[in-house]
């Protein structure tokens, strides 16, 4: 405790500036790689690493460590090489940052609508459909079940995906900051937690990916037609499309606002000024 507090009294305002730099550049890589496989390649690297640490300390393997020391230059270069998707998103996002505050808010306005009307319109035809809104929880793993699509949000497009035997329309669309990143995925079905037994896979689906993860999920019955949204492992049925629109307003657009860090939205006021 005195070494500590021994550390603590060394400390000047510019160390202080130093260390609050460093965690905050972390931060923000940390942020970027949210909902990405960048997660699990890092989570792997502090593994290797841990272990690494303890053979070398504990058992001193010579040419074990000799191994090690001479690897880390080649791991160097390999991880701007691991990470490329990352890093270039990393700069895309900087380099936008001045104009991020009011694209993000008329993305997801533009978002809610095209969603609201594909529904309406897919509600009108009985043709069944499932649509997630990512939030702040990645949802990487279950859009790598599904096909890569990569387009804007439309009314048009998510008519496509959804038309009756497509090879797409049996999975979920999901949609990442004003993209359908992927169609056809895979999501984890709820059990006990639904309020009604005789719902179909979809609505199963649809509470399911709510209950894991902090997404919004839209659903329309194939069957019935009816539009019905969950959130947080609950469900709410029979939605018109205005209803529909409020709710992902409340659910929705205030914490897709809220997922950048607010030091990027104050870099982003700052240089719109400039």
């Amino acid at each position: 405790m005195s070494d500590i507090l021994w550390v603590f009294t060394r400390l000047d305002w510019r160390d202080v500036i130093d260390i609050l730099l460093v965690a905050l550049i972390f931060y923000g890589l940390l942020r970027l790689m949210q909902g990405t496989q960048a997660v699990q390649l890092v989570r792997g690297v502090i593994i290797v690493v841990l272990l690494t640490i303890l053979i070398t300390s504990v058992l001193k393997l010579a040419a074990f460590s000799w191994l090690i020391r001479n690897s880390l230059s080649a791991l160097l270069v390999a991880i701007p090489v691991i990470f490329q998707p990352e890093l270039r998103r990393a700069l895309e996002r900087v380099g936008r940052a001045g104009f991020l505050t009011n694209r993000q808010e008329l993305t997801s306005e533009r978002v809610i609508e095209e969603v609201c009307q594909a529904c309406q319109r897919l509600s009108e035809r009985r043709h069944g459909a499932l649509i997630v809104l990512e939030r702040e929880t990645g949802l990487q793993e279950y859009m790598d079940t599904g096909t890569r699509v990569n387009g804007k949000v439309s009314v048009e497009l998510l008519l496509t995906i959804f038309f009756p035997n497509t090879i797409l329309h049996d999975g979920a669309v999901i949609i990442r900051e004003g993209e359908i990143v992927a169609a056809g995925c895979v999501l984890p079905l709820a059990g006990d937690m639904m309020p009604d037994r005789q719902l179909g896979l979809r609505h199963r689906a649809a509470v399911g990916v709510t209950i894991e993860t902090d997404a919004v999920s839209i659903v329309v019955s194939e069957e019935t037609g009816i539009i019905s949204i969950a959130h947080n492992g609950r469900m709410i049925r029979r939605l018109d499309v205005n209803r529909l629109g409020k709710i992902l307003l409340a659910f929705y657009r205030p914490r897709l606002q809220r997922a950048r860090p607010r030091w990027l939205e104050w870099v982003g006021r700052l240089t719109s000024e400039v």
